[in-house]
Parts: structure tokens; C-alpha cells; sequence
């Protein structure tokens, strides 16, 4: 938010918490499909902090689900995400089924990145900015799936056209990878997400009460308006089909870009 613009009056729940009428089966759904993740092995929660992975988190703390957390600090988040994640870190230092781990990029390959393109690469073109998401999520993300069976995300089908046939339980990498994804939220709505937060207290980022149902690196995102697409403030600057950083991509085969 702009210095001076008025605060929000309301907050994302009273703005946004509307359940849907068959919500109750949908977080059966949901449970029974963190019960399969947890089962399966080696399997983790990719969290971004937004508000889907954080009712997510909450989810795996209430049914004591084996199930490890873990941050990518791409070393360019806001200082709300960033103050967020030491709340996280706290609370799950309570909940030793699922410990928090925080990956961050290679310091020398972001020191390099940023003398060879500029601080301002990502706006330069969308190699660039592919290639700043690469250093700063893929090489991390990596390391933090290596070893593991499967990995838990927040995505929803709702939240834009690339994403509307997201599935339970993706199969796409089990056999290159050998490597389950599951996206137990992919049948609800915003309404459903703000819905649970409400009712459980669910702590969250103070960005979302601002407009940004997405967060991602700070200056990769902004607020959205009235009428604009869920992932519109998303490297806003860029074609609709290209936003993604290549953490839920896939190529024509099914692996991950």
C-alpha cells in the first residue's frame, strides 16, 4: 500500500470469508487427501506463507501429520511475509510432528545474478525473470524436494486458467521423478480458504487485508483491483501465460519447467 492511502477498514475475513455449501465435505476431502500425502513416505509442505498453505499448516498441526514444512526465503520477500515466517517458525517449534526448515538461494549465485543483469533484471524480459526465479526458487526448491516421496501445495483451481484442472493427487512426475504432488485445497474457493481462517484464527499475512491475494517476491507483486483475475498482481508487466516462476509448470510431457 501506498504511504498515505487509507488503511482497509475490513480484513480479509470479513471481506472474503464465505463458505461454500458443501465446504464441510470439501475439508473432509481435504484431511483424507493429507492423510494419503502423510502416508506415503517422505513427503513435505511446500509453504509460500500465503493464505491457502497457511490453513494448510494448520491442518497438518491439528491432525499431528508427519508432515515437514518448508519456506523458500528468496532473500527478496516483503517485511510482512518475512515477520510471518518468524511467527511460523515459533509455532511450529511446538509441533515436532512437522518442523519448519527455511531454504534460501546460493548467496555468490544471487551476488553474480544481480552484477551481471541488474537489481532489475526481472522486468527486462521474462528470460530474465525466469532466470531470477531460478536462482532464487528452483535451485532451493530442489534441495528441499531431494529425498522425498511427495510434497503438499495450496494450489486451487480457482486461482487462474493455468491451474483450473489442478488435481487432488498430480501424477505427472511419479515416474521421472518419483515424486507424488498433492494439492489438497484444489476444490476450494477463496471463500472456503477465508472461510477456515476465520473460524480457526488463523494467523496470516497483513497483505492479503491490502489487496494481495498473491504474494510472492516484493518486487514481483503488488495489490489487485476490483475485477482483475486472482494472479493479475503477479509480474503484472508480463503476458497472462507466462506467470508462473516454474515451481507448478509443466511441459507438454508433464515435467516440471
Amino acid at each position: 500500500m501506498l504511504p498515505g492511502a487509507d488503511v482497509p477498514t475490513a480484513s480479509a475475513v470479513d471481506l472474503h470469508a464465505r463458505a461454500s455449501a458443501n465446504f464441510e465435505a470439501k475439508l473432509h476431502e481435504t484431511v483424507v487427501t493429507l492423510l494419503k500425502a502423510a502416508a506415503t513416505g517422505p513427503v513435505t509442505q511446500a509453504s509460500s506463507l500465503g493464505a491457502e498453505d497457511m490453513v494448510i499448516t494448520h491442518l497438518i498441526n491439528q491432525h499431528a501429520l508427519p508432515v515437514p514444512v518448508f519456506v523458500l526465503d528468496t532473500g527478496a520477500l516483503h517485511a510482512e511475509t518475512l515477520a510471518l515466517l518468524d511467527q511460523l517458525a515459533a509455532q511450529q517449534a511446538r509441533h515436532p510432528h512437522a518442523p519448519l526448515t527455511v531454504y534460501r538461494p546460493v548467496r555468490e549465485s544471487v551476488v553474480q545474478f544481480v552484477a551481471r543483469e541488474g537489481r532489475d533484471a526481472m522486468y527486462k524480459s521474462i528470460d530474465l525473470r525466469k532466470a531470477c526465479c531460478g536462482v532464487r526458487k528452483m535451485e532451493p526448491l530442489a534441495r528441499a524436494l531431494h529425498g522425498q516421496a511427495g510434497w503438499v501445495t495450496g494450489l486451487r483451481r480457482e486461482q487462474s486458467g493455468a491451474r483450473a484442472e489442478v488435481p487432488l493427487i498430480d501424477r505427472a512426475e511419479e515416474e521421472s521423478k518419483r515424486l507424488l504432488k498433492y494439492n489438497p485445497l484444489a476444490d476450494w474457493t477463496w471463500g472456503d480458504v477465508w472461510h477456515y481462517i476465520g473460524r480457526h484464527q488463523v494467523p496470516y499475512n497483513p497483505l492479503h487485508d491490502q489487496f494481495y491475494p498473491s504474494i510472492g517476491c516484493a518486487p514481483c507483486t503488488r495489490a489487485i483491483t476490483l475485477g482483475e483475475d486472482f494472479r493479475a498482481g503477479r509480474w503484472w508487466w508480463e503476458d497472462e501465460q507466462a506467470k508462473e516462476c516454474g515451481l507448478h509448470v509443466k511441459t507438454p510431457e508433464g515435467i516440471a519447467a
